[in-house]
């Protein structure tokens, strides 16, 4: 199988990371749910909710939207690699941050560290603390 080589504009280093701002709440906890590491979109599904304390449900139509539009966007990449075949299901399709990702990813953390810092400059936020519900 012959594999194109991207272009420039195609593989995201010509294209403004802030041309993809503000990212939808889904678009943002999937690429932090692959910021570390690659994974299955049902494993994205649980990192989401674990890492959330349960208060962030992705269901599987809004997961998959989103990587469907993240994937023609560049922002992340099906995996060719498998784990242990006899650990794993072939169906599972493993899904990875490209390098504009990343920039996309991180430009969207900026963004919120900022609107933090103003919430927190108004009076909003002091520090740090839980919600309870």
């Amino acid at each position: 199988m012959v594999k194109e080589k991207k272009t420039a504009s195609q593989s995201g280093a010509s294209r403004d990371p802030m041309d993809f701002l503000p990212l939808t709440p889904a678009m943002f906890h999937i690429l932090l749910a692959l910021a570390d590491r690659e994974r299955h979109g049902y494993r994205i599904m649980q990192e989401v909710e674990e890492r959330t304390e349960g208060s962030v449900h992705l269901g599987p139509g809004t997961l998959y939207g989103s990587i469907k539009r993240m994937l023609s966007d560049g922002l992340v990449e099906e995996s060719g690699e498998r784990p242990d075949p006899e650990m794993d299901d072939e169906r599972r399709r493993y899904y990875r941050l490209t390098d504009f990702g990343y920039r996309v990813a991180t430009a969207e953390a900026e963004r919120l560290a900022r609107l933090v810092k103003s919430a927190r400059s108004k009076k909003l936020l002091h520090e740090f603390r839980e919600v309870t519900r």
